[in-house]
């Protein structure tokens, strides 16, 4: 089938979807979720196209061609002020279009042969309608980027990996298990960027107007406490704010996320200079520092933060499992059974963190552990459900009330840690209720 093809077949699928209506704000809920992933398959359908194109226009514009260039013929510099003067990109976006088309593109040895595309994973996942520009950009760079560290091999997994998980994700979940592969690709590198990002910590505070201006910018390793104890403020203010008696008062809370992390900066540090209070009002703030038994034994490889995309070095890991209020979590061994059956209500600290491990946070929106609570699956009254582990899952109160609210189910296939997490939406949404998976295997390359 020709790019073209796809390409019309997705323009059908967008006029059947949008019927009669004559403009967006005729159609109905279903009709614009219908519409909404039409578009979505013709833009990547588009896509694949575009990309092409600008590999050949890239190409009849090599320097070698010299006034003979498709793109100074045509008045313009390069092959991305071309394309992107023609298409209303900018000169950024239109370059990584061309570096996707140059590497997707089939290729020829020195004798004519033609061989397969650098990346043909990425390719065929274009061609098919499942990845788009964009996603295949982020992808290709983190290739390119290990591709001499990791070797053929290693690089050819990672290309899978990224392939395989990145349909049904946006670009800021795309882009997080890039960092994530980055890691697996060239372990080795982690803790020398490392060393570079920590020489380049800072922070500076003027004023200016009758204000104090602070500006912060952290490694990992530093910042991730910092992280930690600011959501665990702020959760720590929402959840008095939804137990408020009277959340319409004119004294009530209203301040924004960004004005509680400001709130929170003040009052830690009161605290340091001799705050009397023995008790500071965070929620679940625990850093987790997560890595392999084998990692750990060897001193090599990467671990992870909750809560932060960007993985870090063994040797920073063990340095920050040296400091209070830091617990590592050590993966590879024999899971600990936390079942509490109908003994206790609420899930214990414990639990949760073992919850995190299988989840990743919000099981269904990936929201920071830190952000969420850990819930009953079979509720504890009405259902008499167990505080164990198979009954339990953290979600953020948004994702709570979608799934009560809207009829959604849930169900965990597995035991411990390596469970898997699905929702099964219902009829409303998906006529064949076709589960979905979360957790952590959906949203971090390394489950």
């Amino acid at each position: 089938m020709s790019k073209l093809t796809g390409l019309h077949e997705a323009i059908s699928r967008l006029d059947e979807v949008w019927a009669d209506a004559g403009d967006s704000n005729d159609l109905s809920r279903e009709q614009l979720i219908a519409v909404t992933n039409a578009i979505g398959v013709l833009q990547r359908r588009l896509d694949a196209v575009h990309v092409g194109v600008a590999a050949g226009i890239a190409s009849e514009s090599r320097a070698e061609l010299g006034a003979d260039s498709l793109a100074k013929q045509h008045g313009f510099r390069s092959p991305a002020k071309l394309i992107a003067a023609s298409t209303g990109v900018s000169t950024g976006d239109a370059i990584r279009l061309i570096n996707v088309g140059e590497a997707t593109a089939a290729r020829t040895d020195l004798l004519g042969a033609r061989l397969p595309a650098k990346y043909p994973l990425v390719s065929e996942a274009l061609e098919a309608g499942t990845l788009s520009a964009q996603a295949a950009a982020l992808i290709i760079a983190v290739l390119e980027r290990c591709r001499i560290a990791a070797g053929p091999g290693r690089t050819a997994e990672g290309e899978k990996l990224l392939v395989d998980a990145a349909p049904g994700l946006g670009l800021d979940e795309v882009r997080r298990l890039g960092v994530r592969i980055e890691a697996w690709l060239d372990p080795d590198g982690v803790e020398p960027r490392e060393d570079e990002q920590r020489g380049k910590r800072s922070l500076t505070f003027f004023e200016r107007g009758g204000r104090l201006h602070l500006n912060g910018n952290f490694d990992v390793e530093t910042g991730a406490p910092i992280v930690a104890a600011l959501r665990g403020y702020v959760s720590a203010a929402f959840a008095a704010r939804k137990a408020a008696p009277d959340p319409d008062a004119p004294d009530a809370d209203r301040r924004t996320v960004p004005m509680l992390q400001a709130d929170a900066l003040a009052l830690f540090c009161a605290h340091v200079l001799g705050c009397k209070s023995e008790k500071l009002p965070l929620a679940g703030a625990t850093v987790v520092v997560r890595m392999h038994v084998d990692d750990l034994d060897s001193a090599t490889g990467t671990a992870t933060i909750d809560g932060i995309d960007q993985p870090i070095s063994a040797a920073a890991a063990r340095r920050m499992a040296a400091d209070g209020g830091v617990i590592p979590c050590v993966l590879g061994g024999d899971s600990e059974i936390l079942d509490w059956g109908r003994k206790k209500r609420f899930f214990t600290k414990a639990q949760r963190l073992a919850l995190a491990e299988r989840d990743g946070g919000c099981a269904m929106c990936n929201l920071s552990p830190e952000m969420v609570k850990a819930h009953h699956m079979r509720w504890w009254k009405r259902h008499h459900g167990r505080t164990d582990l198979s009954n339990g899952i953290l979600l953020c109160d948004s994702c709570h009330h979608r799934i009560h609210d809207n009829g959604w189910d849930i169900r965990i296939d597995g035991t411990g840690v390596d469970a898997r997490v699905w929702f099964i939406p219902p009829v409303h949404v998906d006529p064949a209720r076709t589960p979905r998976l979360g957790g952590r295997a959906r949203f971090d390359i390394a489950a």
